[in-house]
């Protein structure tokens, strides 16, 4: 399994990342429950399956499921011999970020995880002046930090704007978890080159990527335009992300062991990759 530096933190983790929407939510993406018995052990399997393949970073949330997620990955988690680096997070609006933690805790069945997250979509500037602000969100996550409930703090986003930069040039964050895939290119503009991936190098921060599919967009698009279309574009998507040296993980939300085993093999073949400054290339 390829590894990578993920950023300031000194830490080596998978570029193929376990994403845990997947394992908590109902009908994400497909026809799935995660009370469904069957459905539950097959996540398990899978969590399983990619600690041994050698995947060590696993992302989830107590938004996926309430909980849920959480929970199934502490069962799936409890058996594994191997490091892992296992993510969690908690929205801006929790009323109390050290209670949120210690609840994923106990679901987790951790005494720490090595990142704790705010969990956040769009930020405007209001909001990150809350975080900001004395005895905010990010002093909370700070002093859980220094007492080593976490190992390293960071932030999600799906956006490219100010208040993002904000956050980023504080330099009081570990790692930033951002949209960023074939679909959705507006992280990385190769031809300039600009994007908030550039500013998180430029931070030390390590960059974590969610949708690496494109959350069936493109998938959709296709069989929109070509409803005969039987091609399987995961591999070239998953690839696309995983070209764009600026990504150090790739998460892809996973619920079979066979899942697990396609993605993995998809990583190992470096013969994949493509030159994203050359296909950006306006003029021959």
């Amino acid at each position: 399994m390829e590894t990578v530096q993920l950023g300031k933190t000194g830490v080596s983790v998978s570029r193929l990342g376990f994403g845990g929407a997947p394992a908590g939510l109902t009908n994400y993406l497909v026809n799935s429950s995660p009370t469904d018995i069957a459905q539950r052990s097959q996540t398990i399997a899978a969590i399983q399956r990619a600690a041994q393949l050698g995947v060590t970073f696993f992302d989830t949330a107590p938004a996926y499921g309430k909980g849920t997620s959480e929970e199934i990955y502490g069962e799936a988690l409890a058996s594994v011999k191997t490091p892992v680096f296992l993510a969690t997070k908690a929205s801006p609006q929790v009323e109390s970020v050290r209670g949120s933690l210690e609840a994923s805790l106990i679901r987790l069945r951790r005494d720490r995880v090595d990142l704790f997250q705010i969990h956040g979509t769009t930020y405007d500037e209001a909001t990150v002046d809350a975080i900001l602000a004395p005895g905010g969100m990010l002093e909370q996550m700070e002093a859980l930090k220094a007492e080593g409930l976490t190992r390293f703090i960071g932030f999600t986003t799906e956006d490219n704007n100010p208040p993002l930069y904000r956050l980023m040039r504080t330099g009081r964050f570990d790692v930033v978890q951002m949209c960023y895939n074939f679909a959705f290119q507006h992280p990385y503009d190769a031809a300039r080159p600009a994007g908030s991936l550039l500013e998180a190098e430029k931070h030390g921060l390590g960059v974590i990527t969610m949708r690496a599919l494109t959350s069936g967009l493109v998938q959709k698009w296709i069989q929109a335009v070509n409803p005969a279309n039987t091609f399987d574009y995961s591999p070239a998507l998953l690839q696309y992300v995983l070209s764009n040296s600026l990504v150090h993980v790739a998460l892809v939300g996973m619920r079979t062991p066979e899942e697990v085993e396609s993605n993995v093999a998809i990583v190992n073949d470096l013969s994949g990759r493509i030159d994203l400054i050359e296909l950006n290339r306006k003029f021959l």
